[in-house]
């Protein structure tokens, strides 16, 4: 399993100063914040971005975080500035070139079937879910836990126990091991889960259930519908 790295993106704001579409042009005293996935084109590396726009990076803080943990493939945050713009032949902006301020890498993983050789690391500590959206075959969350210096882990499971209450729907557990440390500091992390493991040949979209449980002990459910239609696997 891999790690939960503490103090990811605490307390981060998801303010924008100001939107792409500005008609006065760009300025570096503006940035921008978005989730995407670290690609290569030509050698060079290329952010596709959740809102289907792709920046392209000409410049990089000294401070912003790169490293050679960043492959292609990787799930990012991104705090950026827009330099400038490429068109295509109908006019439309394909590509942005930035500046990197910041960019973290975000827990990417699949969904882990629940046996009797794993019950025990799984865990069932408390988390809670302050949002959940889907982002092409990826369902993310944006989590608040409590901890003080210990590794935590996070799980998407599919327990085999499990009845969904709706026919044709995939139910699943959003689980938490806090590896017994003590709730001492809110600490917040996102998390990105890819949902190509459920796909169903023949047909072209599937209904997913997953619950969760928070400090208060009270279970709460999302549903979402992840649609294939047009996704190619990766």
């Amino acid at each position: 399993m891999k790690k939960v790295v503490f103090g990811l993106l605490i307390a981060m704001s998801f303010t924008l100063v100001s939107c792409l579409d500005d008609d006065d042009g760009y300025s570096l005293g503006n940035y921008w914040i978005g989730f995407g996935i670290l690609q290569e084109e030509d050698g060079t590396s290329v952010f596709a971005m959740d809102d289907d726009t792709k920046l392209k990076p000409i410049g990089w803080d000294h401070h912003s975080g790169w490293n050679d943990d960043f492959t292609p493939g990787s799930r990012v945050w991104i705090n950026y500035t827009v330099l400038g713009d490429d068109k295509d032949e109908d006019g439309k902006i394909s590509t942005y070139f930035v500046r990197v301020n910041e960019v973290r890498k975000i827990l990417k993983k699949g969904i882990l079937d629940l046996t009797p050789e794993n019950a025990d690391s799984i865990g069932n500590d408390p988390i809670i879910v302050q949002d959940v959206w889907m982002t092409d075959s990826l369902l993310n969350f944006q989590l608040k836990y409590w901890g003080y210096h210990k590794v935590h882990f996070l799980n998407l499971v599919n327990n085999p126990d499990n009845t969904s209450s709706e026919e044709g729907t995939v139910k699943l557990e959003l689980r938490h091991n806090a590896n017994g440390d003590a709730e001492s500091y809110p600490y917040s992390a996102f998390v990105s889960f890819s949902l190509n493991q459920l796909r169903v040949e023949g047909m072209d979209s599937i209904k997913v259930e997953i619950t969760s449980t928070d400090y208060e002990d009270v279970d709460h459910t999302y549903k979402k519908v992840f649609n294939y239609s047009d996704l190619e696997l990766p």
